[in-house]
């Protein structure tokens, strides 16, 4: 397996003096290409912060992050932002859509906003995503006028729009039933599968967990299984 990322002896502080907080303590983490992976563990064991660090929309107070071969910690804002866009997808659980647009807008919006325009190569993928997520009859629906389970799987259309090696969810199921929870899973390890996507999934969920080939377990800042 070829490494997609590495996180070596991660800290991050949040304040300082007395008010500091220390929420990453010495994190070390690796993820190859076309993983699968859960991250487990209690709230404020520093889950979000670490998918926050990985995400690039923050940077550690110290230790390294590679990704790609790529520096993640000394690139600039532009050149984080270029990065993010072309290589990381997001999904979260409150999927964040933008309600007035339809299920296709919001799928190509990220390609939208890189290239400055729609492109008819955009508007294929798009559709060819979205029909792979069982939408096909959704496609010019505004997104305010789907189901919630409909509206993440429209969520995790658009984290792949741009073909990102990494695709970041944070409980992306924690607002949906056991069966559309089932369903958006099986989406994604379909596409994992297919287009050797890396996925790190946050989740409370044992079940969910439970369909991805490695647990990653997180407390007091630090990898612990």
């Amino acid at each position: 397996m070829t490494v997609l990322l590495e996180l070596r002896d991660v800290f991050k502080t949040y304040g300082t003096g007395e008010a500091a907080t220390r929420v990453l303590r010495g994190l070390s983490l690796q993820l190859d290409g076309a993983e699968m992976a859960a991250l487990l563990g209690p709230s404020g064991s520093g889950k979000s912060t670490l998918l926050t660090i990985l995400g690039t929309l923050m940077k550690p107070t110290s230790g390294s992050y590679t990704m790609l071969g790529q520096d993640m910690i000394a690139g600039g804002d532009n050149e984080l932002t270029e990065f993010r866009n072309r290589h990381i997808g997001f999904v979260f659980q409150f999927h964040n859509l933008l309600p007035d647009f339809t299920a296709l807008e919001n799928v190509i919006f990220p390609t939208a906003v890189r290239e400055g325009r729609e492109t008819n190569a955009a508007r294929m993928r798009g559709r060819d995503l979205l029909s792979r997520m069982g939408l096909s009859d959704r496609i010019n629906f505004p997104t305010a006028n789907l189901s919630g389970g409909q509206k993440q799987r429209v969520a995790v259309a658009r984290a792949l729009m741009n073909r990102p090696e990494l695709v970041l969810a944070d409980e992306p199921t924690g607002n949906l039933d056991s069966a559309s929870a089932i369903q958006v899973m099986d989406l994604i390890a379909q596409i994992n599968r297919e287009e050797e996507t890396t996925f790190l999934i946050s989740t409370h969920d044992e079940k969910i967990a439970n369909l991805c080939r490695r647990q990653i377990v997180v407390g007091d800042g630090v990898v612990t299984g």
